[in-house]
């Protein structure tokens, strides 16, 4: 299939607003907590639970796009995949999560919006033993979100290369999406403070890992390309979408390989994926033009195939 076969590009700009306009949290929200769902502002979690303590538990972001949750599968078994890594036995099956989920998705009425699934170790001492927490908590979440500006998706982001290393797979596997994001939260300050919305993350061997939120992906002659699992990353639900769905009904077939800043910087085009991110184009890194400077044609026709197979029919395995 060739790139002609893509939907339109032209929608590109508008359609993020239309769709996480950044509406304020209502005041009415129902969260799942541990069984049962409860007004929002009685949502409370103990201060002695380990996941405030020390950033013990793990977490999902999951998109909803007309009432479907989008790869709802794909995320609940990497939910209990991280949970397995840490040594945390959920206190709900996988099937209980589900249909918790989709209470919650209905009870609040969310058609498009956006799910936050945390597993907590629990309650239990000051100490670390993470064994001391009898009962695992759980809480779902289903709001809405605007991760970027809306006029974002048409101009392109600006990034940073981030001074600040990924942490090594074997000292913390990235691929585990865990409570403790301070890693990412550090990067990411320094894309704040250079005036931009985020970083691009590398591995202590000098590759490009990830950005502090998001996969990242470059376009060179035409070919796709973006850093292996081994690079040190969490595996993105969205970065595989477009690997195995998106890329190929576009004629363009993904290659994941290492990659240096300089393939970055020479790339023709950049993009970035993520869940709260869907995918957005790269216009410069640090300071430096990306191709023209602003969203490529390949990038702006991925958007478009992305947007209308969601809408369409969001696919929830």
């Amino acid at each position: 299939m060739t790139m002609g076969t893509c939907a339109d590009s032209s929608s590109v700009a508008a359609d993020p607003a239309s769709r996480v306009d950044g509406a304020q949290q209502s005041p009415k929200r129902k969260i799942w907590m541990d069984g049962e769902l409860v007004d929002q502002d009685q949502a409370k979690v103990s201060v002695f639970d380990h996941g405030f303590l020390y950033g013990d538990g793990c977490f999902e972001g999951i998109r909803v796009y007309g009432g479907r949750i989008f790869k709802f599968r794909s995320h609940l078994e990497r939910l209990y995949r991280s949970a397995e890594k840490i040594y945390l036995k959920p206190a709900y099956s996988l099937d209980e999560i589900d249909r918790a989920t989709r209470e919650t998705v209905r009870t609040n009425g969310i058609s498009d919006g956006y799910i936050r699934l945390v597993l907590s170790r629990g309650v239990g001492t000051l100490g670390l033993n993470p064994f001391k927490c009898p009962v695992p908590g759980t809480v779902i979440i289903a709001d809405s979100i605007a991760l970027y500006p809306p006029e974002l998706y048409e101009t392109g982001l600006k990034v940073v290369v981030a001074h600040r290393p990924r942490i090594p797979i074997d000292c913390l596997d990235p691929a585990i999406k865990s409570l403790n994001y301070l890693n990412n939260i550090l990067a990411k300050v320094e894309a704040i403070e250079a005036g931009v919305l985020e970083a691009i993350m590398l591995n202590l061997d000098g590759y490009v890992s990830e950005c502090t939120g998001d996969n990242l992906f470059v376009v060179k002659d035409g070919r796709l390309a973006t850093p292996p699992p081994g690079a040190g990353m969490l595996h993105g639900i969205t970065r595989r979408f477009v690997i195995e769905e998106v890329g190929p009904a576009c004629g363009h077939p993904v290659e994941e390989r290492n990659l240096r800043v300089e393939d970055v910087l020479g790339a023709d085009e950049v993009f970035l994926t993520g869940t709260a991110a869907e995918i957005i184009g790269v216009a410069e890194v640090d300071g430096k033009a990306i191709g023209a400077g602003k969203v490529g044609p390949i990038t702006a026709g991925l958007v478009a195939e992305f947007r209308r197979r969601v809408k369409q029919d969001a696919p929830e395995d």
